[in-house]
């Protein structure tokens, strides 16, 4: 039987360089879409991935 994914949340990770202002490869703000357990996770996700605009790994928070 195949399970509900009802409780599955679809969010936007954003990279946390946004309000550094150091030298970037280009302008602008990355981010990634993921989705989360809503019941399990109450608490906002923070995720180290890849940003092509620092080109280098960050932080990327959940945004609303």
């Amino acid at each position: 039987m195949a399970k509900n994914k009802g409780s599955r949340v679809v969010i936007t990770l954003e990279c946390s360089c946004r309000n550094i202002n150091t030298i970037k490869r280009k302008k602008g703000i990355f981010r990634y879409t993921s989705s989360k357990n809503k019941r399990n996770t109450p608490t906002r996700l923070e995720l180290k991935k890849y940003c092509p605009y620092c080109n280098s790994h960050k932080q990327f928070k959940e945004i609303k």
